[in-house]
């Protein structure tokens, strides 16, 4: 992929988006390869992991397809990862119902050459049946029921608390910014090019079309693209990464529990989180708490001396101040 070129009109046009599917797919590349990135990631995959195996075991097919569809010779089977819809662009996400349909209209013979460009040659003889986009929908679909639905309300606050970091740093300093950390080898070169990678890809460009930035919880990222129409012309782009690891690791943000007692469960949270300046609205998405219950917390902590405040551009940010450092390290954090 290398790096594209991109004009002021495409970033005028770009968005962070919510996707349910991505969220989904992202998990199920935690499933399949085994590599969780952080403590709670682990305990999630070992909670998953043995129905996952079994529901496998009882389907060969599945099992062969899965590893070729989701890039084992690091290329993702173009189908699997379709750009979330214009809907979602607008809305904030797609349900994921919507978006899985997608896959599931995928023709068979489209599905087949997408495999055989990740598979990089010929596909085995037992995936050269109809019906695989429709294998893989199932399986994002139990992913979702058993693995991801249950716990997508803190998922969808977690990426919600990147998107409003993200679109803090954009509005402050541009999209060199706010493109600075989402992916090792993302960087913004100037003279209108981003590097979306160190292959060896010629560049594109991205003239007019939409580009869509889409964080997910699990530490994988990846990059999506719309089929081209019959003139060559791509209408949009995707660029799927991980969020922030401290907003994403659930036990960074856990309060231990006689800090909790001491300042109260909800107060105490929001000092956990403030290892790093972070705005209002940033700690109501992450937190789950309304808008008042985390200006009254930040009020109590300030008047205590155990966080600061700094204005950055149009943005207030808090943080801890060395004297709440020391209180929630005493506590174990």
């Amino acid at each position: 992929m290398g790096w594209w070129e991109v004009n002021a009109d495409t970033l005028a046009r770009s968005r962070f988006v919510v996707s349910p599917l991505c969220e989904t797919t992202a998990s199920l590349m935690v499933l399949q390869k085994e590599s969780p990135a952080h403590p709670a990631e682990r305990r999630w995959l070992e909670l998953h992991r043995p129905a996952y195996r079994e529901r496998l075991a009882a389907d060969p097919v599945t099992a062969l397809l899965v590893p070729v569809a989701l890039g084992r010779h690091r290329w993702i089977a173009d189908f699997v990862t379709p750009v979330p819809s214009r809907e979602g662009a607008a809305q904030g996400g797609a349900e994921f119902y919507d978006e899985l349909a997608r896959i599931r209209a995928t023709p068979d013979e489209t599905a087949r050459a997408d495999l055989e460009v990740a598979h990089r040659g010929p596909l085995p003889d037992a995936l050269l049946r109809p019906g695989l986009p429709e294998r893989i929908a199932d399986l994002l679909e139990w992913v979702w029921r058993e693995a991801v639905a249950p716990d997508w309300p803190r998922r969808r606050r977690v990426i919600e608390a990147d998107v409003v970091a993200r679109t803090g740093q954009l509005s402050r300093a541009g999209w060199a910014a706010a493109l600075d950390d989402i992916h090792p080898e993302m960087r913004w070169l100037g003279d209108n090019r981003l590097q979306v990678n160190t292959r060896a890809f010629p560049p594109r460009r991205l003239m007019g079309s939409q580009l869509l930035f889409v964080p997910v919880t699990p530490r994988t990222g990846w990059i999506s693209t719309d089929r081209a129409d019959a003139d060559g012309t791509v209408h949009r782009n995707a660029v799927v990464y991980p969020c922030s690891g401290t907003l994403a690791e659930p036990e960074r943000a856990a309060a231990p529990q006689a800090l909790a007692r001491l300042l109260g469960a909800g107060r105490a949270s929001v000092l956990v989180l403030l290892d790093s300046p972070m705005s209002t609205t940033h700690l109501v998405a992450l937190t789950g708490q309304g808008l008042g219950s985390v200006g009254r917390h930040l009020k109590v902590l300030l008047d205590a001396g155990l966080v600061g405040r700094r204005r950055a551009g149009r943005s207030v940010l808090y943080y801890r101040s060395p004297a709440g450092d020391v209180l929630v390290r005493a506590q174990g954090s």
